[in-house]
């Protein structure tokens, strides 16, 4: 069954959240409970200015995809449209934020408690392998681009492998396109960087999402009138040594 993101759900479902550094805001953006197994969630983090969120990890696999703002992750520069994965017990940061804060969303397969600081990884950190992935993307395109186009154009931003892997795709007006399931992940999301596009019953503006069971088959979006620029994020299973925490 399709689960989607929806901004309407995420205007009504911001909350603020004080954190060590500042206030934060959260908006949940795609909520399916906090049951075991599938259940798929979508949130969008607000960072303040000139705020540092300190080195952590998790205990479920993770994107982040950067929609606004610049700043810093460990060493590398994150800013729109940047995609980042860190699998389950993986660490990373700092995530720095510059002068205008930082926007970004945090895209799961699986509930997760929240963040675990790195100054507690002796005591809660699982054996099990680690994975780190991140890759530039580009402002979304404009619908003027999407317009011109002819053809369907895809870009691998991250190789799959192992169950996890990401593909731009960028939609005439109207154009179908149909994104397989990856072997080794339950499942891919679909977020919508411009323009816009129909998956399953829903229509998805800008920033919206869908998440597509790997049971399902193939993901299919057919583009709006404008066409579309999409990004299809295929998440990696939970590793064996993860499964029993």
């Amino acid at each position: 069954m399709i689960a989607y993101g929806r901004q309407s759900l995420g205007t009504t479902r911001r909350r603020p959240l004080q954190m060590m550094n500042g206030v934060f805001h959260k908006s949940e953006w795609m909520d399916s409970g906090q049951e075991a197994g599938l259940a798929p969630t979508v949130f969008l983090a607000e960072q303040p200015p000139d705020c540092d969120l300190e080195p952590h990890f998790h205990r479920q696999n993770q994107f982040q995809l950067f929609m606004h703002g610049s700043g810093s992750l460990g060493p590398d520069t994150v800013r729109s449209v940047t995609v980042h994965y860190a699998g389950a017990y993986t660490g990373y940061g700092p995530l720095k934020s510059g002068a205008d804060g930082l926007k970004y969303f945090t895209i799961r397969s699986a509930f997760d408690t929240g963040i675990i600081p790195a100054t507690q990884a002796r005591e809660k950190m699982v054996r099990g392998p680690k994975r780190h992935a991140q890759a530039f993307v580009g402002e979304p395109w404009g619908l003027d681009r999407l317009t011109a186009l002819t053809q369907i154009e895809q870009e691998t931003v991250l190789v799959a492998k192992a169950g996890l892997g990401a593909v731009v795709m960028r939609l005439p007006p109207l154009a179908l396109a149909t994104s397989p399931p990856l072997e080794g992940s339950p499942g891919q999301f679909i977020f919508v960087l411009s323009g816009s596009g129909h998956i399953g019953t829903e229509e998805l503006q800008a920033w919206e999402s869908a998440f597509v069971p790997a049971a399902d088959g193939a993901a299919e979006m057919r583009a709006g009138s404008g066409g579309a620029q999409i990004i299809a994020l295929h998440i990696p299973d939970t590793a064996p040594e993860y499964l029993q925490v």
